[in-house]
């Protein structure tokens, strides 16, 4: 790989492709995408598959427990989901959207519509079945 960064729609994110410049393979996303409110409506909107969304804080001591597990779901999950990291501090309007009042919270979403939604800790092998319940 040649290193150089490479801009990817929303759309494409689970998706496979190739290095604008020297044509190599890029895999599909496979760790957690921090987003904003723009990037998150645009990711949400044009996914293809289910996107799990972590509303977290930096000074929240179960999301810190939470990140570890996260991103190892967004590892095993590459392809067949997208896995977003909402900062509640920095983007409230975003979690007021789905009434995030206690974090970390979890959101799974599939054509842009909520289909599962929890707060509290959860282990990796429940928040794997949310989102191939959403498949």
């Amino acid at each position: 790989m040649c290193g150089k960064g490479n801009r990817i729609p929303a759309k494409h994110l689970a998706d496979t492709g190739r290095c604008g410049s020297c044509k190599s393979i890029l895999p599909p996303l496979n760790e957690p995408l921090e987003v904003d409110g723009a990037a998150f409506a645009s990711v949400v909107a044009e996914a293809r598959v289910p996107v799990l969304t972590d509303f977290w804080a930096e000074w929240c001591g179960p999301c810190r427990m939470a990140a570890p597990e996260v991103k190892e779901l967004a590892r095993e999950m590459a392809g067949k989901a997208i896995v977003l990291k909402v900062d509640t501090e920095a983007n409230p309007q975003v979690a007021a959207r789905f009434g995030v009042q206690s974090i970390p919270n979890f959101v799974v979403l599939r054509d842009g519509q909520v289909v599962f939604q929890r707060a509290g800790l959860a282990p990796r092998a429940e928040m794997r079945r949310w989102i191939e319940a959403a498949g």
